[in-house]
């Protein structure tokens, strides 16, 4: 990844840089009620890739609760700006949300990529999701 990519973990103090996102890196233009709802919800996390002062990548995740175990987190969506792909960008704002995880607590990773960028994306992660499991059989040890 270029040493003037950085990563940032966005809260809900945040809402003013993440409604400057312009186009192209959402699926969809961001819309301010969604935004604000997002940033709001304490189960929801978002990282923003930024090379400058332009955002480049993204990754989004959401905590998931059980009556019966501990929290595991689901990654909802990982993106690149077309300008930045293959730059190890989605990578490694993934590797962020890996570690909000465990800062929170969760004691796994549930994902669902598109076949075939998302396969290769998760192959590139197997370092990282590898140590995420080490570090789960540790803490339930």
């Amino acid at each position: 990844m270029n040493s003037n990519v950085t990563i940032r973990h966005i809260g809900p103090d945040d809402l003013p840089l993440l409604m400057a996102v312009p186009e192209g890196l959402f699926d969809n233009p961001v819309d301010p009620e969604q935004v604000a709802a997002f940033l709001a919800d304490p189960l929801r996390e978002i990282v923003l890739a930024f090379d400058g002062d332009l955002a480049v990548g993204m990754a989004s995740g959401t905590v998931l609760l059980y009556p019966d175990k501990p929290p595991s987190m689901f990654i909802n969506e990982v993106g690149a700006r077309d300008s930045h792909l293959r730059r190890g960008i989605g990578t490694a704002v993934t590797e962020k949300l890996f570690e909000i995880a465990r800062a929170r607590g969760c004691r796994g990773i549930w994902r669902r990529f598109p076949a075939p960028q998302g396969r290769r994306h998760w192959d590139a992660l197997k370092a990282a999701v590898k140590t995420y499991r080490d570090h789960v059989d540790n803490a339930l040890s």
